[in-house]
């Protein structure tokens, strides 16, 4: 079977992938290079870590806030279906806000 030469975008082992990991043997990284090198590990991390940071608070908040919610729910539902009834059936008195 004769050689294929791989498709030209294809990386061989002997190019330098964009990203990779290591600089090539016996090259030294300068400082900016160093930096990039680092905010690129941080970024493939941070925006993972953050979400699941925030869906932990937002989680809590909202298992501390269900009763008092619950309990304005309610009191607003309860508020509604009064008013409703008492303007069925014809309650004098004029505005049902006054009624209470």
């Amino acid at each position: 079977m004769a050689s294929r030469t791989p498709p030209r975008f294809v990386p061989t082992l002997t190019e330098v992938v964009p990203g990779s990991a290591a600089p090539p043997a016996g090259e030294k990284l300068n400082e900016e290079q160093l930096v990039h090198r680092v905010m690129q590990r941080v970024d493939l991390t941070l925006d993972k870590r953050l979400r699941e940071a925030i869906a932990s608070v937002v989680l809590e908040h909202s298992r501390q806030l269900a009763p008092a919610l619950r309990e304005q729910i309610e009191a607003v539902v309860a508020k509604a279906v009064s008013e409703a009834i008492a303007e069925e059936l014809g309650v004098e008195g004029g505005d049902p806000e006054t009624q209470r």
